[in-house]
């Protein structure tokens, strides 16, 4: 059975402006105007829609929950932070609004590796490139 074209359409508002909402709510993080992470339920209430249909619509969208999406952004915050400021891990995690224990676990978890590692493997990428062009 074919989904009609509006509801095709739809599902595709409903998880651009997820998408949306997402990047606004981490960017104001970052920038310290927000201290507290918003869950899914919070990104229905901001786009006027029940957070189950809110997630169901997003993984019949895109295959993936909005978990994955936050978490993906997440890290990709994360390692951006690690390789372009001196800031103290703690200080990073507390940023993104974690206990630094906490943000090493789930930095771990999605990158293999710690905060400090990846940060050194990093640097040592950047030195070994700098070692090739002399």
């Amino acid at each position: 059975m074919k989904l009609p074209e509006k509801l095709f359409a739809r599902r595709h508002e409903i998880t651009a402006d997820y998408l949306k909402e997402l990047d606004k709510h981490l960017d104001d993080i970052v920038c310290g105007r927000a201290t507290e992470m918003l869950e899914v339920r919070d990104f229905a209430d901001i786009i006027h829609v029940h957070a189950v249909h809110l997630s169901n619509t997003i993984k019949a969208a895109t295959g993936h929950s909005p978990c994955y999406f936050f978490e993906k952004r997440l890290m990709e915050i994360s390692k951006s932070m690690l390789e372009n400021t001196n800031m103290a891990i703690s200080e990073i995690a507390r940023t993104l609004t974690y206990d630094p224990s906490n943000f090493t676990k789930f930095f771990k978890h999605f990158a293999g590796q710690t905060p400090k590692q990846y940060r050194e493997e990093y640097i040592m990428s950047l030195a070994n490139k700098e070692m090739i062009a002399i």
